[in-house]
């Protein structure tokens, strides 16, 4: 069988945590897309109210039983993953799993309080005048120390690496040309093990309408094609219309950066394949 980007989609997410459908629909979509290697990936568990509901369990037994029973179900026709996505504030462990993408959406205050990156104008507002004196940049750079601490746990993916700046369209907040700014999200790239995680090109800014290119930006991918990282192409898929999607947008990006290949995620790990 000849490989192909498309054929996998193993950042998806389901009603078992903030999706819009149930992970037996997500699998019956992606199958029907002609994926063929199906990771189903919920957030972790992490202890903040806001939450809850949103995120699994902490015992996450239920779920390793919905997803095993659904690699039985297409068992022979499409691979189907154990996955989690593992917040840098969660307070569960990501051992277990086939894969596990790390990922970062909160920043914690000194007093407890969290913040996240991707909420809107109000929560970075906050993070900026509580935690940073009003120095948008100083988010940024707490932002990208905790993508750093992520890394140095060599996740299977490094999710979004440069969320921060999904509500920062037209430089909204700080100037994403701004040494200050470059040098903050080369370090954490810089903390990120080629041999042991792939980056992931995610096109869900774009399928939710935030933003007009995938993460991570481009002079991001130069670098980590510069320290011979591996990629991956992946949607963040919160609805089954979106398994795939901008998938042909995030080959021309990579390519863009100096790749010609891609890897597929499968129970035997990850294989290249030509983007």
């Amino acid at each position: 069988m000849t490989l192909s980007p498309r054929m996998c989609s193993v950042h998806t997410h389901s009603t078992l945590c903030d999706g819009k459908a149930s992970p037996e629909a997500m699998a019956a979509a992606a199958y029907a897309a002609g994926v063929r290697y199906f990771g189903v990936s919920c957030h972790s568990h992490t202890p903040i109210p806001d939450d809850e509901g949103a995120v699994l369990p902490a015992d996450m037994t239920d779920y390793r039983a919905a997803v095993l029973a659904l690699r039985e179900q297409y068992a022979g026709r499409m691979e189907v993953l154990l996955g989690l996505e593992w917040d840098s504030q969660s307070d569960i462990s990501p051992d277990g799993f086939d894969y596990w993408i790390g990922s970062v959406h909160y920043q914690r205050a000194p007093d407890g309080a969290y913040y996240a990156a991707d909420w809107g104008e109000a929560q970075f507002s906050a993070c900026r005048d509580r935690m940073y004196g009003g120095d948008a940049l100083a988010v940024a750079e707490g932002y990208f120390r905790n993508v750093a601490r992520v890394a140095a746990m060599r996740p299977t993916i490094l999710g979004h690496l440069d969320l921060i700046t999904k509500l920062n369209a037209g430089n909204r907040f700080f100037d994403e040309d701004t040494p200050r700014y470059r040098s903050a999200a080369l370090d954490a790239l810089h903390a990120v093990d080629p041999g042991a995680t792939l980056l992931e090109i995610n096109t869900g800014g774009v399928s939710r309408g935030y933003r007009t290119a995938p993460y991570p930006a481009l002079f991001l991918l130069r670098e980590w094609r510069d320290m011979g990282g591996r990629i991956i192409l992946t949607s963040d898929a919160h609805s089954t219309d979106t398994l795939v999607f901008g998938y042909d947008q995030a080959a021309e990006l990579a390519k863009a950066a100096g790749f010609s290949r891609c890897s597929v995620l499968t129970y035997s790990g990850p294989v290249e394949c030509p983007l």
